[in-house]
């Protein structure tokens, strides 16, 4: 009687287990492919897209690395952009300047390559212009309001601006497959079959765009740093040096 009874406690226990784990494998081959995601990636490609727009114009920081191509020149931008500011690194036909925007003041930062090219208007310059160029090494120059420089460079450098622009999109929307970017997965919503861009949209909590192609292979880059913020201040007053003429982004 003992043994049987034992018998039966173990076929029991036996049953119990191989019931819970018969559940658990079970829930793992469901083939959800949303199982533990935000949900994003049940919704249609515009509903997505909706989702990962308010996000971002929602967000209070972020930070954009990558190339974007505007009029034949190829930008590759590394900017931490907020609401107040933003700063970071812009490089352009071999010559690097840094970006600093503090509210509505904007300060640019270069390379003697790049002053040097302003001494000559552009052109190639001589040595003379390369030794002129060599004594605003490591200083700042704020580019005045009216500089025709200034709107072209302080759009690197606003956040809203710069995000309306990179997620713009043309054509009928889809999604497309999903992705990974920085190790999260992603959604992509793909639009004009993806010659009018590609949006990856994160599936892990808060929609963000992580990643944007843009149509007519004019760039991609990839955003992070969703709502990480940063310390941002204006240079040092001997830091600042007056360059004395018009700025040219170009």
């Amino acid at each position: 009687m003992v043994g049987s009874a034992r018998t039966r406690r173990r076929a029991a226990l036996t049953g119990v287990v191989c019931a819970g784990l018969t559940a658990a494998l079970a829930g793992c081959g469901s083939g959800d492919p949303d199982a533990g995601t935000n949900g994003v990636g049940k919704l249609s490609a515009k509903r997505i897209e909706r989702k990962a727009r308010n996000a971002a114009e929602q967000a209070d920081a972020v930070r954009l690395s990558g190339n974007v191509v505007s009029k034949g020149k190829t930008y590759h931008l590394d900017m931490r952009l907020k609401r107040s500011g933003a700063m970071g690194t812009v490089s352009e036909g071999g010559s690097t300047f840094t970006l600093l925007r503090v509210e509505k003041d904007l300060y640019l930062k270069a390379d003697t390559r790049f002053w040097a090219r302003q001494e000559k208007g552009g052109g190639k310059p001589s040595r003379s212009d390369v030794e002129a160029a060599g004594k605003l090494r490591g200083k700042y120059v704020k580019v005045p309001p009216g500089d025709p420089a200034y709107k072209q460079l302080s759009g690197f450098a606003d956040m809203r601006v710069l995000l309306d622009g990179l997620l713009a999109m043309n054509g009928k929307r889809e999604t497309g497959d999903r992705g990974e970017v920085g190790g999260v997965g992603t959604i992509r919503v793909r639009a004009g079959e993806g010659n009018g861009g590609i949006l990856d949209v994160s599936l892990a909590g808060t929609p963000y765009p992580l990643r944007v192609e843009r149509g007519g292979d004019a760039g991609a880059l990839e955003l992070d740093d969703w709502n990480k913020d940063f310390a941002l201040n204006a240079p040092a007053k001997r830091q600042v040096v007056d360059y004395g003429r018009k700025i040219s982004a170009n």
